[in-house]
């Protein structure tokens, strides 16, 4: 494998480069001193320069935003496809072998293609790539992503939930068959096309439940918990709500624990599970995680509490949705994938307040 540096660069390419995962992509990998970004997608804004579609990004130098018919990919080592769900399969099937992938999309994380066509309502157009893909919660599959030539990057409330429920699971601590996860993500969350349930007067001032019973990250948040908990027939409760708010997600998860088992075994499992690790931080006793501590960084914070309900337990955690759910986990796997630091492009202080 090439060895890859500041001095010989990773050509990144950005596919749907013109949405808000291109635009924290780009924000990050313009600090990361081993990438060199040689090409922007974005159908409907082609020919037109990054300035012009995000002007916070003006004073930088990135290439003008094109078609992706029109990307020369002898000068792409690696691609972020950030397009829409259902959108992917083929275009990721139709790159170049030398090409290694990360996908912010839906569209490879649920393994079984008869699910993702239940989910998705139509067949999976790239069953072959599916079998070949990693799902890249980064903390617990370093080891898959490091050697994958593609990357699912797993969605934002997956992300907030399983961190904290998946040491719990592995060490046996938890009931499988009983875990509720109430979810909010800011408006971000719903993309930047224009769409009358994002629009200002339909979210400002109110908070409402959405995809009730029904949401598709509840399979892939299913399968990942399946796996900890050594069965593939684990079945969550799982509601998401949209908060007012630009970015940030909370993920409050209550879970009933195995006979003998205390709030303090889990707080010791996740100390364990995570000790070391440079994104994921469990707080210290009764701290509650908030939304606003982790804003525009990678950061994933956590905690657990005893229920007043005997033999039951309730977890929070928190991200920025647009970075550890989105964004920032793609840096982060990119880096596992080359063998760089983790916190490479990713070293920044959350915004506060």
């Amino acid at each position: 494998m090439t060895a890859f540096s500041a001095a010989n660069p990773v050509r990144v390419a950005i596919l749907g480069a013109s949405g808000y995962t291109g635009a924290e992509l780009m924000r990050l990998l313009l600090r990361h001193p081993n990438v060199r970004i040689t090409a922007l997608t974005g159908e409907r804004a082609a020919g037109k320069p990054v300035s012009e579609v995000f002007p916070h990004l003006a004073p930088y130098d990135l290439p003008v935003l094109t078609k992706i018919a029109d990307v020369n990919w002898d000068e792409v080592d690696f691609v972020f496809c950030g397009l829409p769900h259902g959108t992917t399969q083929e275009v990721i099937a139709g790159l170049p072998a030398h090409v290694r992938i990360c996908d912010l999309s839906a569209d490879f994380r649920l393994f079984n293609v008869d699910t993702y066509a239940e989910w998705y309502g139509h067949a999976h157009k790239a069953t072959d790539l599916q079998a070949t893909a990693v799902y890249g919660l980064a903390e617990v599959a370093r080891e898959q992503v490091a050697a994958a030539r593609l990357v699912a990057n797993p969605g934002c409330y997956p992300t907030a939930s399983l961190l904290p429920l998946l040491p719990l699971l592995r060490d046996g601590l938890i009931q499988a068959d009983d875990i509720i996860i109430d979810a909010k993500s800011g408006v971000s969350g719903a993309g930047r096309d224009a769409k009358q349930g994002s629009l200002y007067c339909e979210v400002a001032e109110g908070m409402h439940a959405y995809g009730v019973a029904s949401h598709r990250h509840a399979p892939e948040i299913e399968q990942s918990l399946g796996w900890a908990a050594g069965r593939d027939d684990v079945r969550i409760a799982f509601t998401p709500h949209l908060i007012p708010m630009n970015r940030g997600m909370m993920a409050t998860t209550y879970v009933r624990l195995k006979d003998g088992v205390t709030a303090a075994d889990l707080r010791a499992s996740l100390e364990k599970a995570y000790a070391g690790e440079a994104f994921v931080k469990l707080l210290a006793p009764g701290v509650g995680p908030q939304t606003r501590h982790v804003a525009g960084s990678n950061l994933a914070l956590i905690n657990v509490f005893a229920d007043r309900i005997p033999g039951r337990a309730i977890l929070v955690s928190v991200i920025d949705n647009l970075m550890k759910g989105a964004s920032g986990q793609a840096v982060q796997n990119f880096n596992i994938m080359y063998g760089f630091a983790e916190t490479l492009g990713l070293d920044v202080v959350p915004v506060f307040p």
